[in-house]
């Protein structure tokens, strides 16, 4: 199979595309919480949780908003065709976190256009 690999341009694109989702959400979020006295501490930290688990589960079950409007999927580097788990995407994600923009480096210097965050989670970025 002739799989297409992402430009960096395009992954920068929906990372944006699903971070202004997730800073309206906390807008949103933020502003309906403060119509409320006493707002459990649970629920703020089950809001945030959520937040921030939105990639991973996102990306485990098919795609963020991101990569859906830009037609990009995570897919497992040993065979295309196949989602990946919830803990390659939680591996993923978080390495992403700790290298952020220095993840991407590793684009430049490999046929399928891999991240360093793809590498070291045994994913591939593919256009569908």
């Amino acid at each position: 199979m002739n799989e297409k690999y992402p430009f960096l341009l395009e992954r920068i694109q929906s990372i944006l595309i699903d971070s202004v989702l997730i800073v309206a959400c906390m807008i949103i979020f933020s502003d309906i919480l403060s119509n409320f006295k006493n707002v459990p501490d649970w629920l703020r930290a089950v809001l945030l949780i959520a937040l921030f688990l939105y990639e991973p589960i996102a990306t485990t079950f098919g795609g963020t908003i991101g990569n859906n409007i830009k037609s990009i999927r995570v897919r497992k580097n040993s065979d295309s065709t196949k989602r990946i788990n919830i803990f390659q995407a939680l591996i993923r994600y978080f390495i992403k976190l700790l290298f952020g923009w220095l993840s991407f480096i590793t684009i430049f210097s490999n046929s399928k256009k891999r991240a360093l965050h793809d590498i070291l989670s045994g994913t591939v970025m593919v256009k569908i």
